[in-house]
Formats: structure tokens, sequence, C-alpha cells
């Protein structure tokens, strides 16, 4: 069997190539965590949701490369992300990432594609008044639907689009800072994309809420919880809103690990999906 590169992925690496090409400086400008780490679906964030803010350190003037690699591991479900991010002028992220989940109760494997784009609007995540906010929209597309359109999904590919933003408040809690993200997310996708988009049950887009806390107890270690609301478009089985603790350590301006406890709810009919998540990040 000859495996051939994904034509998002060859895109994904083809546009982070381009814009190291046109902006070859390398970034080391912005502080220590304020690109976040990277969500499950690839932009900067934390692990279940993209932030306003961009991934990497680069500032003004600047490009920077990230990749990750991810693993959760829940009562009936393993779901592995990689992912590669770039930052061109801090003004705009390309985000690629691989799903694989693996249904290791009912059997099989569920692969998705997903493509981001990241524009920053306005602000600053430190000293901006209203913080970062950013626009940004996610293509998804699944490598075989056959099941989620079994199961009543209307789709295998599909786009979200989602406003973000993200705000660091200094001093905010027993002298520690505080970091406050709000995304407000409009989707058809069920589990993310995973079961396909749209529904028997409803077929249009739901406009979704997302947030997160995190607490800086140090310059470079952060605790929080993240929440984020679902839409419920298939008969077959509901679907709960995602919700997580977590905590993440930057080792330096490259490296940084991130640990988190999940509760999932209901997955294709499995209830109390809990489990752990683990994630690690390295920027050029």
């Amino acid at each position: 069997m000859i495996y051939r590169l994904p034509t998002l992925t060859a895109l994904a690496l083809g546009l982070a190539l381009l814009l190291a090409v046109v902006n070859p400086a390398a970034a080391d400008s912005r502080l220590l965590g304020t690109g976040g780490v990277t969500a499950v679906e690839g932009a900067a964030g934390g692990g279940l949701s993209p932030w306003g803010v961009l991934t990497g350190t680069a500032s003004e003037g600047e490009w920077s490369i990230t990749t990750t690699r991810t693993a959760a591991r829940l009562d009936d479900y393993r779901l592995d992300v990689s992912g590669i991010a770039t930052n061109w002028n801090d003004r705009m992220e390309v985000s690629y990432a691989r799903q694989r989940l693996g249904l290791d109760t009912l059997g099989g494997q569920l692969d998705q594609d997903i493509l981001g784009l990241k524009l920053k609007l306005l602000g600053d995540v430190l000293y901006h008044p209203w913080g970062i906010w950013s626009l940004g929209v996610q293509h998804k597309e699944l490598v075989d639907g056959q099941l989620p359109l079994a199961v009543g999904a209307r789709d295998t590919r599909g786009n979200d689009v989602y406003l973000a933003g993200s705000k660091l408040f200094f001093d905010a809690l027993a002298g520690r800072n505080l970091l406050a993200n709000l995304t407000l997310r409009s989707t058809k996708a069920n589990q993310g994309g995973l079961l396909g988009f749209g529904g028997d049950r409803k077929a249009s887009r739901s406009l979704v809420a997302e947030g997160s806390l995190g607490l800086f107890l140090s310059p470079s270690w952060v605790v929080g919880a993240e929440y984020r609301q679902k839409p419920d478009n298939l008969d077959f089985a509901g679907e709960d809103d995602w919700q997580s603790l977590y905590t993440a350590f930057f080792f330096n301006k490259h490296v940084s690990l991130t640990g988190a406890w999940l509760d999932l709810g209901s997955i294709a009919g499995l209830d109390d999906q809990g489990g752990g998540y683990l994630s690690l990040q390295v920027a050029f």
C-alpha cells in the first residue's frame, strides 16, 4: 500500500514554508506562555477550545512554527492528534491537525483532517483593556465518513467559524495573574466533526459558547478549567458539553507540556466518557 500525503496536510505544510520564506525573521520576542498551548483541533488556545491568541512567540516582523502531539484516553475511546501551526507577523495563524479516534469498545477508527486559519482583529492579550480578539475558520473533513453517515450525519465535511477573545488580568487573585478566554462558534459538527456534520435531529448551524480560565501560579505554570458547549444534531445519541481541569507548564519559550482531566459526557451512545489528556508542544 502506498501512503500519500493528505491534500490538507500538504497545503498546510506549504503555507507554513511560504510564510517562512516571505518573512525569515524567527520568533523569540513575546513573553512566555502568551501563545497558549494547542487545542485538539490544531489552533492555539487551551486543550478543548481555540483562544484569541496566536501560536508561538512571534511578534510583528517575525514568524514561528509550532508542532504538537496530543493523546487522550477515555473509558471507551482514545484520541490521538498530531498538528503543526505557523504564526506570521503576529497577525495570521495557519494550522493543520490530524485526529484519530480509536473506537475501543465499538471497534474501528475515525480519522479527521482539520485545516485552520485565524486572523487577529485587534488588541493584545497583556495590555489592551479588551484583550486580544481573533476570527477563525476550521475546515474539517473525515477520511472515511461511512459510519457517521450511517448513524444520521448529513455530511462528512464542514466549516466551523469562531470569534475568540483572550485577556490576562494582572494581580487578579491572591497576587496571581488570571487568563480569561471566550469563544463563540458557529458549527454543524457532531463530536467536533468526528461523527460528521448536521444530523437527522438538526441539520442547520448552532451557535455555541466556549470559555476557560487559567491562573498562573508562577510565570511558567498555569492551572485552570475549560468548558465547551456542543450542538445536539443526531437522534441516535445525545451529545453533551465538554469540560476539563488542566495544568500546563512552560519549560521555556519553545517547549510546554499540558495535562488535563476530561469529562466529555456521552459519545455515540456510550455515557460518562472521562479520562486523561496529555499534550506536548514544541515551538521553533
